[in-house]
């Protein structure tokens, strides 16, 4: 006679494959915090022992973290191993910028043409917000803020290529160089001509994405990331020059 699984265990395990889906797609991130459990397993039609149940799957998964009286939060289970490592190495062995330039050229490029062929009308509007909120830390010169919206302008066009490893691949990249990222626009910004050069080039983008020129938006994130490989090598010179000259002034 075949044992039968009971219904609650079974529909714990598509509640975890759900929320699973959701984290694999981008749809929760890491740091995002769960609705409370009442709230969630009403939002999911369950019961609150099946989401429990789904919810202890995906803690041991690595996917989940529960806190005590703190709530249940997504972790970076998905990003740290690709991330921590190269952190260190970037740091240790400088000649490598080059090859993780040549690495996001390659990935940002198919990620907005497949953008553009395959977003959907909301991803069409999140894109449209983070440019604008884009556009609006460029003019005010605000830097912490245009650090962190170019970064959400290009997540968005990665995620809406609808690849889950882009998605992925393509937030963790932008861990990996996010102090490269900043020290490189403090030295774009100091120059008002490469500034608004940066500004035209995420404006073709966006006009590419969601006017569906797809080979357009390909050749215009390659564009981008060869104008990015440019000015990272000025940069680099330039805090080259730096530390050395304040090496002389400490001699």
């Amino acid at each position: 006679m075949t044992s039968r699984m009971p219904a609650a265990a079974r529909l714990s395990d598509v509640v975890a494959n759900e929320l699973e889906t959701r984290i694999l797609e981008g749809s929760l991130k890491p740091g995002d915090r769960l609705p409370a459990e009442r709230e969630l397993a009403v939002a999911m039609g369950v019961s609150r022992p099946s989401l429990r149940g789904a919810l202890q799957a995906l803690v041991a998964k690595g996917l989940l973290v529960t806190r005590h009286g703190g709530g249940t939060f997504v972790t970076d289970f998905m990003e740290a191993p690709f991330v921590d490592p190269w952190q260190q190495m970037l740091k240790g062995h400088p000649n490598i910028h080059g090859d993780m330039l040549e690495f996001r050229h390659m990935l940002e490029g198919q990620a907005a043409q497949l953008a553009a062929e395959r977003a959907t009308d909301e991803d069409i509007e999140r894109i449209r917000v983070c440019y604008e909120a884009l556009e609006s830390a460029f003019e005010n010169d605000d830097m912490e803020t245009c650090i962190s919206t170019d970064v959400a302008f290009h997540q968005a066009i990665a995620e809406a290529s609808h690849n889950v490893l882009i998605g992925h691949l393509s937030a963790s990249l932008h861990k990996v160089v996010q102090g490269h990222v900043q020290s490189n626009l403090e030295y774009l910004n100091a120059r008002p001509e490469l500034w608004q050069q940066l500004k035209v080039q995420h404006r073709a983008i966006w006009d590419a994405v969601r006017e569906r020129r797809t080979d357009t938006a390909a050749r215009a994130a390659c564009h981008h990331i060869e104008f990015v490989q440019q000015t990272m090598v000025e940069t680099l010179k330039n805090e080259e020059r730096r530390n050395r000259a304040s090496r002389r002034l400490m001699a």
